[in-house]
């Protein structure tokens, strides 16, 4: 019997210990960590050699957040350490995004871009990815549209740090939801891989159409617009980061009106224009031909659904999310 009570006492001083130390965020990290370890231990085949490798940088991980969460809450004014521990989810979105492409062949060989491309005929009559650019080839548009999508970053990073540095449970909440859209985004990228708009232009993504979706002539980029300067950077960062099968939903759309929610929640002067460039980036997807329409209907879909749930579950947990720092330099952020 002493000794049952000991083993009852040691569980609930680890399950506080754990409640004290984790919030949210972190219990949404390590769960989304988990589960897709999980994926790859049960799916695992051909189409993923280097499953092993993955499962192990998914324990390592997991393990790497609980170390952080630990000293963290052993030296909470260290300056670094602090950063670390509220950034981190930050810091594992390019991976976790590129891992999708490793991952999205496991549930199932093949994309599905032919089912895309015959939806698009048969809602809208056309390829709007392609008729979008062909019908205004110009470059001053052609810049707007790609400085608009690149403006998705800014929008992560700015809001992020302008809440980070005005006001921590802000940065909190944003964080929490932010990554909680994204997780789901990527959960849905392992199941449903398709490549987007750049399955007709075999010289970026050798990927075999059936030729009745191949259009006749093939489709090329304006030279005036493949010289503009947003063109090249953007062409550049889906050289080196994208990852094939990530188009459904655009988490572009879904996580630009997600960083909209909080300018109309905390940062009310920037909210009608943060809000215009969300909707030009919606649209810039399409022209720019990275996502296809359903794609973009999809991801703004996923931000009515998703938004609310993460911000249910972010206020849910708060009463547990004890290591959520004051409010720094301002008065406390009123009840949510």
């Amino acid at each position: 019997m002493r000794a049952e009570a000991l083993c009852r006492a040691a569980a609930a001083s680890y399950i506080s210990s754990r409640v004290k130390n984790h919030t949210f965020i972190d219990y949404a990290t390590e769960g989304y960590v988990a589960l897709v370890g999980l994926i790859i231990l049960c799916l695992h085949n051909r189409a993923a050699p280097y499953w092993m490798p993955l499962l192990a940088a998914h324990v390592v991980c997991l393990a790497l957040i609980y170390a952080l969460l630990r000293v963290h809450a052993a030296h909470p004014h260290h300056r670094v350490i602090d950063f670390l521990r509220h950034f981190y989810p930050v810091l594992l979105y390019t991976a976790l995004y590129r891992e999708t492409a490793a991952l999205n062949q496991l549930p199932s060989p093949g994309f599905l871009d032919t089912y895309f491309i015959r939806l698009e005929a048969r809602v809208f009559g056309m390829q709007p990815s392609l008729v979008f650019m062909d019908a205004l080839p110009y470059l001053p548009v052609s810049e707007l549209a790609y400085a608009a999508y690149f403006s998705y970053y800014v929008m992560i990073a700015g809001i992020g740090l302008t809440l980070f540095f005005r006001n921590r449970r802000q940065f909190f909440h944003f964080l929490s939801v932010i990554s909680f859209v994204f997780y789901v985004c990527y959960l849905v990228y392992i199941f449903t891989p398709v490549i987007g708009p750049r399955v007709f232009f075999r010289e970026i993504v050798d990927f075999p159409l059936p030729p009745d979706l191949q259009p006749t002539p093939p489709p090329t980029f304006p030279a005036v617009i493949a010289n503009g300067p947003f063109y090249q950077i953007m062409h550049w960062i889906y050289r080196v980061f994208e990852s094939p099968g990530a188009a459904f939903p655009s988490s572009h759309v879904a996580v630009a009106f997600s960083t909209v929610f909080f300018s109309f929640r905390y940062l009310r002067p920037i909210r009608w224009l943060h809000l215009g460039v969300a909707v030009l980036l919606s649209l810039s997807t399409i022209y720019c031909r990275y996502h296809y329409a359903v794609d973009v209907l999809a991801g703004a879909l996923a931000t009515a659904l998703l938004v609310p749930v993460g911000n249910l579950l972010y206020l849910r947990f708060r009463q547990a999310d004890r290591s959520e720092p004051p409010p720094a330099g301002t008065a406390p952020a009123p009840p949510s």
